[in-house]
């Protein structure tokens, strides 16, 4: 059976997208590919093989837990977790997680929307 859809995007809701924007393009090493509709739609490059992830303002602040998140591979979890911080992001609980044989840590960026980073696993 064939795929009935392709995922293209990612949207991120954002009081004010464009305070965000250098830490999604540094942490992600992508530019700023469009802005639409005087700066309410951000768009960033996509990675090789990967989705655009688009920054989009919205009137509402962040309330409770993203229903859905972004989890990103890195290489060290220490050293990502000091650059995400760096810029501005956050380490929401100090806790490693892990379950199934994965671990992982759950951070906020500057607005405090919701990621995970985990560690690069050999193959």
């Amino acid at each position: 059976m064939g795929a009935k859809a392709r995922l293209d995007n990612l949207v991120l809701d954002s009081a004010d997208p464009e305070s965000i924007v250098p830490f999604w393009t540094a942490l992600l090493g992508v530019d700023v590919v469009e802005r639409l509709n005087e700066g309410q739609y951000v768009e960033l490059a996509a990675q090789p093989g990967g989705v655009a992830l688009i920054l989009q303002r919205v009137p509402e602040t962040k309330a409770g837990k993203n229903r859905m998140h972004v989890d990103l591979e890195v290489e060290d979890l220490g050293e990502a977790t000091a650059e995400i911080e760096r810029l501005g992001g956050r380490w929401r609980d100090g806790e490693d997680r892990e379950s199934f044989g994965y671990r992982w840590r759950n951070m906020a960026d500057p607005e405090g929307n919701e990621f995970c980073i985990f560690p690069r696993r050999s193959a």
